[in-house]
């Protein structure tokens, strides 16, 4: 029974010194950690400090017989506040960094962290019980065989905890270098290969420039609730960054974005969109200046823009409207920041691309009969933004958004854009299309080849000057972005 008692004190040494030099080999980590349960942010720092130092003390406390009983009664309080914050997370349904050993091996809490917690408890708690006068063999008593053993598992223990360290190192490093690599192939395609990725979009296919900003709402950083009306009521240009606190190239990027921030701040509103904690993002992203971080559950409003990779930014003009195509990595970021910066961004609607020439440029001219004989010309779209569209009834993807295309002409209000539609085919196969917007029939498409729209459904966004202000939207999908409607789930 001395030996057994003397192998639990010896055990717990190693258990607290590991977590304790884990700790000191990453302070900043176990600031985070204290703070994600709830320690107050002006002690967060000192409590960081002293845990590791603490531990220690209780593992020293252990080895010799006249302190052994106190260590263990130390011991066993410290491990019982750590399964009094864990349960207490649990119960919130949260799930902080333990740090428990720190840089060494660290991860979320669970019940698998609180039920070992829970065995070094009862293991401290056993030699609590024995007493003062009984806590088995010193140190010195060991015999040969047993002091070899003890050695030989100490050894194994340590090579194992820094084996564990540095392939964790390791793996980071991988993880963050293959990110870089599968972003630069989707990027460049390179070797004529098309690169997929099935859990989130290419970087390049985000929402068409032309789009309304999508409806949101996420808290801050402080807990209130912002949202994206209140965002757009500034009547402010806005660049909305989206990042990750796991992230390591958006952490690199961020002296930049403060640089960038000082330099527009009086014409442009930075936001940052990111996951996780807020103290956490408070400790990644803070910096030196004021930032608006919006936090979102997981990456539900990255998912609306079709931005998910990170660094990733979208330039969105002064009238709430999407005026870039996602910038993805430091240099299309840094890039895009240029473009900004040569143009006037308080007045600035959209930062297109070559291939994006005729946004800004006045509608084709045309005269088209519409289905009721009337003359209906380019003239006629200015006076109010129109969504053009360019349609077929005989097309499949045309059809299946045609009962909401049809419910959107009929419920659209004074504030919402006119609806004008190009189409193919005869004026008495258009029965089922039920809009009371004009349908011009143009069976050679010379319009919409005119604007370079590919094929049927697609549209642009005419202004009320005839100029068209948006890319050419492809699909459902897009072309409701450009209206800003979001249709109801289909019941089929």
């Amino acid at each position: 029974m001395d030996e057994i008692l003397l192998l639990i004190r010896i055990f717990l040494f190693s258990v607290l010194s590991v977590a304790a030099v884990g700790k000191l080999l990453d302070l900043e980590g176990s600031k985070t950690a204290v703070k994600e349960f709830g320690v107050p942010e002006d002690l967060a720092e000192g409590v960081a400090y002293a845990l590791p130092i603490i531990e220690i003390g209780f593992a020293i406390l252990l080895l010799p017989l006249f302190t052994a009983w106190f260590g263990a009664i130390g011991t066993f309080v410290l491990l019982a506040v750590f399964i009094g914050g864990m349960i207490w997370q649990i119960a919130k349904g949260n799930a902080p960094d333990c740090h428990c050993f720190g840089a060494i091996h660290s991860e979320p809490v669970s019940w698998k962290s609180l039920i070992r917690n829970v065995v070094f408890a009862a293991l401290a708690f056993s030699l609590v019980a024995q007493g003062y006068y009984n806590q088995g063999l010193g140190v010195t008593e060991l015999t040969i065989e047993m002091a070899i053993q003890l050695i030989f598992g100490i050894a194994f223990a340590a090579l194992l905890g820094l084996a564990v360290f540095y392939l964790k190192k390791i793996s980071e490093q991988q993880t963050q270098i293959m990110r870089r690599i599968e972003l630069l192939e989707v990027l460049s395609h390179e070797g004529g290969k098309e690169v997929k990725r099935e859990d989130i979009n290419a970087p390049v296919d985000g929402l068409p420039i032309g789009a309304v900003l999508p409806r949101f709402e996420l808290k801050d950083l402080v807990g209130r609730t912002v949202t994206s009306r209140e965002l757009t009521a500034r009547g402010r240009p806005m660049l909305f960054f989206f990042v990750s606190p796991t992230c390591t190239p958006c952490t690199a990027l961020l002296p930049e974005i403060e640089e960038w921030q000082k330099e527009l701040r009086e014409t442009v509103d930075f936001v940052i969109f990111s996951t996780g904690e807020a103290s956490l993002n408070t400790e990644k992203f803070g910096g030196k200046s004021f930032k608006q971080i919006l936090l979102q559950n997981d990456r539900e409003v990255a998912e609306l823009f079709r931005a998910e990779w990170t660094p990733g930014a979208i330039f969105i003009n002064y009238r709430g409207v999407v005026a870039s195509q996602p910038a993805v990595g430091d240099a299309a970021i840094r890039e895009l920041i240029g473009k900004i910066k040569a143009e006037e961004p308080a007045r600035l609607f959209a930062l297109a691309d070559a291939g994006d020439s005729l946004i800004g440029s006045d509608v084709p001219e045309f005269a088209l009969k519409d289905l009721n004989d009337n003359d209906i010309s380019s003239a006629d779209l200015k006076g109010k933004s129109t969504l053009l569209m360019y349609w077929s009834m005989g097309c499949g993807y045309c059809r299946e958004m045609m009962k909401d295309l049809i419910a959107w002409d009929q419920e659209k209000g004074k504030d919402h854009p006119n609806l004008v539609v190009l189409s193919q085919g005869k004026p008495e196969d258009h029965s089922e299309l039920k809009l009371s917007s004009p349908i011009l029939i143009e069976e050679a498409g010379k319009t919409a080849e005119a604007i370079g729209m590919p094929g049927t459904p697609s549209a642009v966004m005419v202004n009320e000057d005839g100029k068209i202000v948006s890319q050419i939207a492809v699909g459902a999908s897009n072309i409701w972005s450009l209206v800003g409607h979001v249709p109801p789930p289909s019941n089929d």
